[in-house]
């Protein structure tokens, strides 16, 4: 039995819960690169890809659905909508700061 380089034997696997995998998802919605999230977290992009597709088969109730082409541009859309909508609440409050 060989241990590979971080010292696990081959045949163990690591094992997350739940609030891992929640705080893992919520830093991808938050971050541009689903790579660059797995990178901090120190886990494989591909665990991290396959969490977001459970999710999102989860949320939606179907696999077909959950791929359709059409459903991931909306879900696009609607990510970038509400990172607008966030800077302008930032900038209304920077602005609506009265100067004295």
């Amino acid at each position: 039995m060989t241990a590979k380089k971080n010292g696990m034997p081959p045949d163990k696997r690591r094992k997350y819960d739940a609030a891992f995998k929640a705080e893992a998802l919520r830093r991808t919605g938050e971050s541009r690169s689903t790579q660059a999230a797995a990178r901090e977290l120190g886990i494989s992009p591909k665990l991290l890809y396959r969490w977001q597709q459970e999710q999102v088969v989860a949320e939606v109730g179907s696999v077909e659905v959950a791929r359709d082409p059409e459903v991931h541009q909306l879900r696009a859309q609607l990510k970038r909508a509400e990172q607008e909508l966030d800077i302008l609440k930032k900038v209304l409050v920077i602005f609506g700061q009265s100067t004295r």
